[in-house]
């Protein structure tokens, strides 16, 4: 009885032992830096490469289109593990309608160099630079952003208010914790997902960011600009609920657009003609004034 009590034990200490190290794993591979040669942009974008100075970090690599004169400037940013080639649709949509665009790779990802993705927090630094680099492009013209989940959230944590005159946020996490969450609960199902608790512990480890400082929804209402929340009804990695919550925070002006049939997709190729007319619309009329 002894030897088969000393067998379980030493038993449940491995599969202790192992499912720690899935977590560590698991928690890792969330962070872990997607590298990817993008090479240069599409001859009917029109655009050019342009590298953009971050302070104190690796600069970021990025595509430039100059657009009409006198039109406004918009910054688009690409969700987690992807790159500014993600967002060429966006960029056509735009660039038809005469908008300058910047399309860049966040750090950590693409072409811009990190050693790990923050979910937001230092990828803050590179949006500020992005949208300082458009000013001094087209000086005196409005600026607008449309970040798609990660590129949301990297808006919503840098400095507020945020210095753009019109930002789109795209199927953004409202909260660290409950991002976890939702992954966890989409691969393993709800019993699983009570352990995310220890995986947002190691935001704190790994990457030395408080966890409860990665809240989007918190930042929201001091963005200081009219806002267009999305959201996809069938998404599980940003849930519904989440978008609408951030929605209610954000001041006016503000819109709230609900694709019912949509996941964690790109919204546009989802419904490009209600994107046409609801972000173009949108941008429209939030840009159409001279900047003050």
């Amino acid at each position: 009885m002894r030897r088969l009590l000393i067998r379980l034990s030493v038993a449940a200490l491995l599969l202790c032992a192992a499912g720690a190290a899935g977590l560590w794993w698991l928690g890792g591979t969330l962070v872990a830096p997607r590298p990817a040669v993008v090479g240069p942009p599409p001859a009917d974008l029109h655009a050019r490469e342009v590298s953009i100075a971050v302070p104190q970090a690796p600069p970021v690599a990025g595509w430039w289109i100059a657009g009409e004169p006198g039109r406004a400037s918009v910054l688009l940013l690409h969700g987690i593990r992807s790159d500014r080639r993600a967002m060429r649709g966006r960029a056509r949509l735009l660039s038809q309608h005469g908008y300058a665009v910047l399309l860049v790779d966040l750090p950590a990802h693409g072409e811009s160099r990190g050693d790990a993705i923050t979910l937001g927090w230092r990828e803050a630094a590179a949006v500020t630079a992005a949208r300082d680099w458009m000013q001094q492009q087209r000086p005196g013209e409005k600026r607008a952003v449309i970040g798609v989940s990660l590129g949301g959230a990297s808006v919503l944590l840098g400095p507020q208010p945020s210095g753009f005159d019109a930002v789109v946020l795209e199927a953004v996490y409202s909260d660290a914790r409950q991002a976890i969450r939702n992954r966890i609960a989409m691969r393993l199902g709800d019993t699983a997902a009570r352990l995310s608790p220890l995986l947002a512990m190691q935001a704190e480890i790994r990457l030395g960011i408080p966890v409860d400082q990665l809240s989007p929804i918190t930042r929201i209402a001091g963005l200081g600009a009219p806002v267009l929340l999305v959201a996809g009804g069938r998404d599980t990695h940003t849930l519904p609920a989440e978008s609408r919550a951030m929605y209610e925070r954000a001041n006016a002006p503000k819109s709230f657009w609900l694709l019912p049939d949509a996941a964690h997709v790109d919204f546009q190729a989802h419904d490009p003609a209600g994107y046409a007319d609801r972000v173009i619309g949108f941008l429209d009329r939030q840009l159409d004034e001279p900047a003050r």
